[in-house]
């Protein structure tokens, strides 16, 4: 993947975030992060909560991307050399405070949607 997650920082607190490491020049919407947990023998579970899925936004390599889970504004800010994006899930509640808890990233090139009409 051209994304990799570095590390969850105050999980379980107001400054809760999630930060990604661009390896190569992409498109940070083709990436969702998830909640999950490990199974009993250590894998990771197919319970998933709280998806979120990141906004169209072309991110270069050496940017990191930064999110929350609290309420926010999304915003970019430009460093010397890279750019910090900042992205807010706008949650109530924390996502990852309790051990055992686990951040799934999905990088997805194709989907499909279907819109339920009536019959």
């Amino acid at each position: 993947m051209k994304v990799k997650i570095d590390k969850i920082i105050n999980h379980g607190s107001d400054g809760e975030r999630i930060v990604l490491n661009v390896l190569e020049d992409t498109d940070i919407g083709e990436y969702l992060i998830l909640d999950t947990t490990y199974t009993s023998s250590g894998k990771v579970s197919n319970k998933v909560r709280h998806p979120y899925w990141f906004p169209d936004k072309k991110v270069k390599k050496g940017d990191k991307v930064v999110l929350y889970t609290k309420i926010g504004s999304n915003k970019s800010v430009q460093k010397t050399e890279n750019t910090i994006h900042f992205f807010y899930w706008n949650l109530k509640s924390f996502v990852w405070n309790n051990e055992g808890d686990f951040a799934l990233l999905l990088h997805v090139e194709e989907w499909e949607s279907h819109r339920v009409q009536p019959e």
